[in-house]
């Protein structure tokens, strides 16, 4: 296989350096060139013809928000990772960035004490993230402002599995490389009266998770809120995960709330998907509606499993709407998905299950309880019972 061609953008020429060693060290990968701001990058992009930049975002002239639109318009194929600070105003315009077509982003680190540590941690994080995404070279990156147009065969779903399905009272989503957009296209699909809570994990650090729900909150039906602890579960509302913590459901005499700790880091990450899901399972049992969306690596897998387990329901967003079909594609290869379904169809079928169960089984409980005669009473039965069989 050909090296993966890397063109860095910043002007630090330090950060240029650390970011160009620490990828040096990864034999698939060749840095290709370098550019001090926007204007050059673009020339360059031309010239050089990488498979990805890596774009800093507070540069002076051509911005790297500007850069990001401007290749995205040149270049819509070209996979590009914003290189950020974890400050506010580094995490506003990340989440900015990923809106114009970004497809994921590093932060830089802070306080690491040496050079090398540096370069380290950079390239911990770096390089998996490069070989995800240009795995995936040929798919185009959508901005949050676009639709995704898919087939008609991935509209209607694939191994859709209808007569697991049963009643759902919680939706819980994993997520990561792409998840912004993705839930930024799901969430707003969603309608005002769902009839469920929504907890979500999104792979991304503190400061990141708060101003991500903020983003949400504003752009959908149903409250977007990041998770608190003791904050007690209500339909009609979804939960981010605060960056660095786990979430959990919890119950009590009152219901279920959510729960947050900083125990080990499962599949490299802290909020994992695995530990909600894990809760989710053990909260509401059969009940359970899990979604899996794009996202790098298997996080999200043996949770699943769980959820499965339980008698409860997995969908899975298909890899032609994914930005990297890491997650989702482990989820499937594992068996435990029961629909693969395009971004746009899956609040769809995310309605549908929520609504069609307690449609079917408030009907058969109030036809019982106004029965007239005994033969009333036994078609309300039957009705029951065939509700109770198609959902088992």
């Amino acid at each position: 296989m050909p090296a993966i061609r890397i063109l860095i953008v910043d002007d630090s020429s330090v950060i240029r350096r650390v970011l160009a060693d620490a990828l040096a060290r990864d034999s698939a990968i060749e840095v290709v060139g370098s550019a001090a701001d926007g204007t050059i990058a673009l020339s360059k992009i031309s010239l050089l013809k990488p498979d990805l930049v890596t774009l800093d975002i507070e540069m002076p002239g051509m911005s790297g928000l500007e850069t990001v639109a401007a290749i995205r318009k040149l270049h819509p194929h070209l996979p590009v990772i914003m290189f950020s600070t974890l400050t506010e105003r580094g995490a506003t315009s990340t989440l900015e960035a990923l809106s114009l077509g970004a497809s994921d982003y590093v932060t830089k680190p802070s306080n690491t004490g040496s050079l090398e540590e540096t370069r380290s941690r950079i390239q911990q994080e770096l390089i998996p993230k490069v070989k995800a995404l240009c795995k995936c070279r040929d798919l185009v990156t959508q901005p949050l402002s676009v639709p995704l147009v898919v087939s008609r065969a991935h509209r209607s779903g694939i191994d859709i599995r209808q007569s697991r399905a049963g009643r759902v009272d919680v939706v819980a989503i994993g997520t990561s490389t792409g998840g912004p957009n993705a839930l930024a296209a799901l969430l707003p699909s969603l309608p005002m009266d769902l009839p469920v809570p929504v907890v979500i994990v999104q792979h991304m650090p503190p400061l990141f998770t708060r101003l991500l729900a903020e983003r949400l909150n504003k752009i959908s039906r149903i409250a977007v809120r990041e998770g608190e602890e003791g904050a007690l579960l209500t339909p009609g509302t979804a939960w981010i995960a605060p960056g660095d913590f786990h979430m959990t459901l919890r119950r009590d005499p009152n219901g279920v709330r959510l729960a947050m700790n900083r125990q080990p880091a499962e599949n490299s990450c802290r909020p994992a998907v695995d530990v909600l899901f894990r809760s989710v399972a053990e909260a509401y049992g059969a009940n359970s509606l899990a979604v899996i969306l794009t996202g790098m690596g298997s996080d999200g897998q043996r949770g699943s499993q769980s959820i499965r387990e339980a008698g409860g329901q997995v969908l899975v967003q298909d890899e032609p709407t994914s930005v990297v079909w890491g997650m989702p594609g482990q989820v499937v290869a594992a068996g435990l998905s029961d629909a693969i379904l395009s971004l746009d169809a899956i609040p769809k079928e995310i309605s549908r299950r929520t609504e069609l169960t307690r449609v079917w089984s408030g009907t058969a409980h109030s036809d019982l309880a106004r029965a007239a005669d005994d033969q009333e009473q036994a078609r309300a039965i039957e009705k029951l019972a065939l509700f109770r069989r198609t959902t088992s």
